[in-house]
C-alpha cells in the first residue's frame, strides 16, 4: 500500500521556511528593546557635532563631566 504525507511534508517545510525568515529579516530595532544607554561623553560629542553647542560650551560640560566621573569613582571606592 502506497502512503502519500507529501502533503502534511510540504507544509512543514513552508512552516520552517517561514519561520527563519520571519527570524532574520526581522529588524534589529524592535519596540520595547532594551538597547544600552548612552554614555554621557558621547551625547556630549553628538551635540557639538550638530553644532547644538559651542566650542567653549563643549569644553567647560567635558570638564564637568570628567570631574564628576571622577568623584564618582572615589566615592565607590571608599564603600568597599
Amino acid at each position: 500500500m502506497y502512503y502519500s504525507f507529501w502533503g502534511m511534508h510540504l507544509f512543514w517545510w513552508i512552516i520552517w521556511v517561514l519561520l527563519l525568515v520571519w527570524i532574520f529579516m526581522t529588524p534589529y530595532t524592535i519596540p520595547g528593546e532594551m538597547r544600552p544607554k548612552e554614555d554621557p561623553f558621547d551625547i556630549l560629542k553628538k551635540r557639538f557635532a550638530k553644532g547644538e553647542i559651542n566650542e567653549e560650551e563643549y569644553k567647560k560640560k567635558k570638564k564637568f563631566l570628567e570631574e564628576d566621573r571622577k568623584s564618582s569613582k572615589d566615592q565607590s571606592k571608599d564603600k568597599k
